[in-house]
């Protein structure tokens, strides 16, 4: 740490604003990935977007890498310091600024917890329907730089569906504002697209200006329980085929199942080899014709058990075992890794017998849970990171299900974002042309590569190999 340069950040920022104790740093030196960790050699906590663009400014005079952080619930390593620099808090920008209710916009700080804004705009009868599985912890700086998703993705999206308008430092101190309230803008290239998903590589975000909706009149969830995985899919194959798009459509298999049940206790028999939780919202009388209707498509497909939610509080309960997976696999060993591969939701039950064929290919254990509806699969695999041998293993089997995920037609994240773990493999999804255009993006906004380096740009590229499994 250049001693000059702490002090110019602390005379910026005041000392309350500066950690560098070795406990502070360490607590910042990782996110929820397993095996990234690395210290960065300062932390700060601006107030304001003029704080921001002081510390961008001096950064980039001293070339001192910047790695934007919410609450550190990212599975792709992208808020791991691993180049050291400065980590950037947004603990004191998290303030809701502003609720327009007649042109139905949020406008929020990046360190405003992703739950408190649904709880807000919810009582004043509106809804942001971008729900992660981390709302009640991560923050909406995070999601917007990640381009999260969540369970109710099938039907309303994802996070950039509901990004109107940003305000964001660029590398050079500048500040741009690019979009806004409007609900039609097509002047010139689509930045704020860019921005959103761009993982902290191209700016600082300050300010984000959000699209809210009516919020739903009605909802209802039910569940059905399948002996087979086949039937669990092709149930899902046929609702979206009867034209009805739910809330939510979920999907969890034996592994997870178990997982659930001894953490939840939730009377989820430990034999299923499926779970689907399904939900639909909007008025009444769809609502009721929507879950009739899919309660009957998976009783046509085999379904052991059907229920239907007959309160709301037995409906959260219902989602909270969904909600609480990964917590559940992480009890059952040291290290817990979570992927993020996607496929046509025609290719479902394909990619499932695929991740566990792979599982047995590379003894390793996985379970895999995920949004169904959209093809959004977690495959969760159970390891500990101690075990050298293991964890080559883990490797190869995480390349094998991203190489089954592209044969299928599919990508390797769908919400999750690349960070460091999945930039190795990116070139496999974009190919050479798409990383040149990328890699032109970032050189030009950002030439001194300050903001969040290494992430999704690998030193080094996996080369992609075909490979068989099961033979």
């Amino acid at each position: 740490m250049n001693a000059q340069f702490l002090n110019e950040l602390t005379e910026l920022l005041g000392k309350e604003n500066v950690k560098t104790t070795q406990a502070q740093l360490l607590a910042y030196s990782y996110d929820a990935t397993a095996n990234f960790q690395a210290l960065p050699d300062v932390v700060v906590s601006p107030r304001h977007t003029e704080d921001v663009v002081a510390i961008v400014k001096l950064c980039d005079r001293y070339e001192m890498p910047i790695v934007p952080r919410g609450s550190g619930t990212n599975l792709a390593a992208g808020t791991c310091p691993t180049q050291g620099g400065l980590v950037m808090l947004f603990n004191h920008m998290n303030q809701i600024l502003e609720l327009d209710a007649d042109n139905l916009t949020l406008t929020v700080q990046p360190g405003v917890i992703t739950q408190t804004i649904h709880e807000y705009v919810e009582s004043k009868g509106l809804f942001y329907p971008p729900d992660p599985s981390s709302m009640k912890i991560s923050t909406i700086g995070g999601n917007v730089n990640e381009n999260s998703g969540g369970l109710r993705g099938l039907k309303y999206g994802v996070t950039k569906d509901y990004v109107l308008g940003l305000t964001v430092v660029l590398p050079s101190g500048e500040v741009l504002t690019c979009g806004g309230k409007l609900a039609k803008d097509v002047a010139g290239y689509d930045l704020k697209a860019m921005l959103v998903g761009s993982e902290g590589t191209l700016g600082i975000i300050t300010e984000i200006v959000l699209k809210l909706i009516p919020k739903p009149v009605a909802q209802k969830t039910a569940i059905a329980h399948f002996d087979s995985l086949d039937a669990a899919a092709e149930t899902v194959s046929q609702i979206i085929a009867a034209k009805i798009i739910p809330a939510t459509l979920e999907f969890l298999d034996n592994g997870t199942i178990q997982a659930v049940e001894e953490f939840m206790h939730l009377g989820l028999p430990l034999d299923l080899q499926a779970f689907l939780l399904m939900e639909q919202d909007g008025e009444e009388a769809q609502v009721e014709r929507d879950v009739a209707q899919m309660i009957e498509i998976a009783k046509e497909n085999g379904a052991i058990f059907t229920a239907i939610a007959e309160s709301e509080a037995e409906a959260m309960k219902l989602k909270t075992g969904r909600r609480v997976a990964l917590s559940a696999l992480a009890r059952k060993r040291p290290t817990t890794i979570l992927e993020d591969a996607t496929v046509p939701r025609s290719e479902l039950a394909t990619m499932v017998r695929a991740i566990e064929q792979i599982a047995r290919d590379y003894r390793v254990q996985i379970s895999t849970f995920g949004h169904a509806g959209d093809g959004n699969l977690h495959p969760t695999c159970l390891t500990d990171v101690r075990n050298a041998e293991e964890m080559e293993r883990v490797e190869q089997a995480f390349e094998a299900i991203f190489d089954a995920s592209l044969k299928l037609g599919g990508t390797l994240t769908g919400e999750h974002g690349v960070g460091e773990m999945k930039s190795p493999y990116l070139a496999w999804r974009l190919g050479e042309e798409g990383m040149f255009v990328m890699r032109a993006i970032k050189q030009s906004i950002d030439p001194k590569n300050i903001m969040n380096p290494n992430k999704i740009f690998a030193k080094s590229q996996k080369l992609r190999v075909v490979i068989h499994h099961g033979e």
